[in-house]
């Protein structure tokens, strides 16, 4: 008998008796169960209606992942949904597919403003920088006095006055930042979107130009960050980095004083400015 419990079969009749035919040029007419009917959907889908109709009852093999993802576009599935078909399918998310996004939504923008005792920023798979707290501008970097095409980690910490701002950690910071950043953009899917970023950092700086050619990675997560600033002088900072939930290509980095010592310090310059 074929499986009518397999869960991806149940995810597929949820969703597609969900649907409205006549938002599809389907004629709605006298239907026995609403929505879409399995033929409908294998149509939009591109796919055998036969083959549709084992995938639902749990028959016929493994399907493809493209074979699903045209499943997924043909049930207009949002991406939340796209990748709980494919853990159902395969047991595990899709393969990234990156997209270029600018900006943030408000609500995120107040959840950096509601870090006021360290820097936080937030930043997208290329490492540019899309928005950041008070703290930031004023320990880090002012990144509205930055050229939005120039306000990205990387071309900030290659340049001159990244390389002064690190003093003698410098070339230790760029090691680990090139690492991560190539594991990164990787794993986000967006390798083809770097390689002009990756061609300027390289005429700017040798130094980049050979720890690229290394081809080493890095994991990204906690650290130690030591900055030479022009007002208080050496400070420790300790980061963290979160992924920024439903939106995998986005990351919150969020600076925290190292010691009560330095903490005090920024407290009293953060409440000058």
């Amino acid at each position: 008998m074929p499986k009518d419990d397999n869960g991806l079969g149940q995810f597929l009749r949820d969703r597609r008796t969900r649907l409205d035919p006549a938002s599809f040029g389907f004629a709605a007419g006298r239907r026995r169960t609403p929505g879409l009917r399995r033929e409908e959907v294998a149509l939009r889908a591109n796919i055998s209606p036969t083959w549709y109709t084992w995938l639902e009852q749990g028959r016929g093999g493994a399907p493809s992942a493209d074979v699903i993802d045209r499943i997924a576009r043909g049930l207009m599935l949002t991406g939340p949904e796209r990748e709980h078909l494919h853990v159902l399918a395969f047991g595990h998310p899709p393969e990234a597919r990156y997209q270029a996004e600018d900006g943030i939504t408000p609500r995120l923008q107040r959840v950096l403003d509601a870090i006021p005792g360290g820097p936080a920023i937030v930043i997208n798979a290329t490492w540019d920088v899309l928005a950041w707290n008070r703290a930031a501008a004023r320990l880090l970097t002012d990144y509205a006095k930055v050229p939005e095409a120039e306000r990205n980690v990387l071309r900030l910490v290659f340049s001159r006055a990244g390389q002064a701002a690190n003093g003698a950690d410098w070339m230790d910071v760029a090691r680990y930042l090139v690492g991560t950043f190539r594991a990164g953009v990787a794993r986000a899917g967006a390798g083809t979107d770097v390689a002009r970023l990756v061609e300027d950092l390289s005429e700017l700086s040798p130094v980049f130009r050979d720890l690229w050619a290394e081809n080493a990675v890095a994991a990204r997560g906690d650290g130690i960050k030591r900055l030479h600033h022009a007002d208080l002088g050496l400070i420790e900072m300790e980061f963290s980095t979160f992924t920024v939930d439903g939106r995998a290509d986005l990351s919150l980095l969020v600076y925290t004083p190292a010691n009560p010592g330095t903490a005090a310090r920024i407290r009293s310059y953060l409440a000058a400015r």
